[in-house]
């Protein structure tokens, strides 16, 4: 290793892999702002916070879990400029107000975790 090594890392850190706890309160964060699907929701966290991945057994285990908590409901549904119809996730009636809840501490993490970062 290196000092070199070191700056390296800070300047390109690894990037964190979501837990489910994390990734359900993520997911929805994404699905208040309206209807999603796997892939959406995958590109949508790398596009938006770099340093933050999610793997798909740990996405579709939450999603699995909000279904049958009755937090979410699916159907499929062809969306523009895909081949095939995608399974489709949204909020169900009545859930806005936890989810809202459940939102807002991933909120709190990603910006607790950048304000971390920069000390």
């Amino acid at each position: 290793m290196k000092f070199d090594d070191i700056y390296q890392f800070f300047d390109n850190p690894p990037p964190h892999y979501l837990n489910k706890e994390l990734a359900v309160c993520y997911i929805l964060a994404v699905l208040l702002q309206g209807e999603s699907y796997g892939t959406e929701l995958v590109e949508n966290l790398e596009r938006r916070y770099l340093t933050y991945r999610i793997s798909d057994t740990v996405l579709y285990g939450a999603l699995k879990f909000l279904e049958n908590s009755g937090v979410i409901e699916s159907c499929w549904k062809k969306v523009p400029g895909r081949g095939r119809p995608r399974r489709m996730y949204r909020i169900k009636v009545g859930w806005h107000s936890r989810s809202e809840e459940l939102a807002s501490l991933w909120h709190d993490y990603v910006v607790g975790e950048r304000n971390a970062m920069s000390v």
